[in-house]
């Protein structure tokens, strides 16, 4: 992404009603994974580190950012161990396997997703987690999307099909952020009639924030409880493919196979 647009995430991720629930529901998911006390946990694309507070109360963070500005924003936080990479080809902390893996609206910005993807394998212990977030559906890409660099946007069964076919038991996947996907896909396709639309990480007003902020964070408490049959994002849990166990009770209900 371009620096400005690092810039602006820098200024709004501790309060913008998209990074701040979207926090909530992944740090949901994080908590029943009932990681170790000592957890390692790899943030692969930290941006600006918006997550990195997060990720610190589940076990020690390290991450790595391409950006040179970004990396300089998130090293300055000093919530965890940082250095430049990039995927698929140059992953840091080559003596390291985690606990966890997060990409966080990370893979949708990479060309090569699936060697990427099997890259990633390779630093998971073996009861290691991989948790990813992205972009849901093609035909809601906008003006937004270019400005943030996308690649492409998935739907749940091809982001489903690239995991599995890479290295891993994908144990839940789906959709999110379902309760403002009306308003949201309302707003884009308008938006594309007109050739209208833009950066989406400027703030609303206080009180439009907080009511964003509210009806999005209201799905920490439906994400492995209920099917969320769309939404604008994905998420998807999965494992090392030679591990066996089941998913984790709490998000059988609403795992897709």
């Amino acid at each position: 992404m371009d620096f400005q647009m690092y810039q602006q995430m820098m200024e709004v991720e501790d309060k913008h009603w998209w990074f701040v629930a979207r926090r909530s529901i992944i740090e949901e998911v994080i908590r029943k994974l009932n990681l170790p006390a000592d957890a390692e946990i790899f943030e692969a694309g930290c941006g600006t580190g918006g997550n990195l507070a997060m990720l610190s109360r589940h076990g020690q963070v390290y991450a790595m950012e391409l950006n040179e500005a970004a990396r300089s924003f998130a090293s300055d936080l000093q919530l965890g161990k940082i250095q430049p990479g990039f995927l698929p080809n140059d992953i840091p902390f080559a003596d390291k396997k985690f606990d966890l893996i997060v990409l966080l609206d990370v893979l949708e910005h990479v060309e090569e997703d699936t060697a990427s993807l099997q890259a990633l394998s390779a630093k998971l212990k073996p009861s290691g987690w991989l948790l990813i977030t992205v972009p849901a559906y093609p035909w809601l890409w906008s003006k937004h999307d270019d400005l943030l660099h996308h690649k492409r946007r998935y739907m749940l069964h091809n982001l489903r099909q690239i995991v599995g076919d890479t290295g891993y038991h994908v144990h839940f996947v789906s959709y999110f952020n379902f309760v403002l996907f009306p308003l949201i896909a309302g707003v884009r396709l308008v938006q594309g009639l007109f050739n209208k639309g833009g950066n989406e990480q400027s703030m609303p007003p206080k009180l439009v924030n907080q009511m964003l902020t509210f009806l999005f964070g209201i799905e920490r408490y439906l994400i492995g409880r209920l099917f969320l049959p769309f939404g604008v994002s994905l998420l998807l849990l999965a494992q090392r493919n030679e591990l066996t166990e089941e998913p984790i009770a709490s998000l059988v209900a609403t795992s897709v196979y």
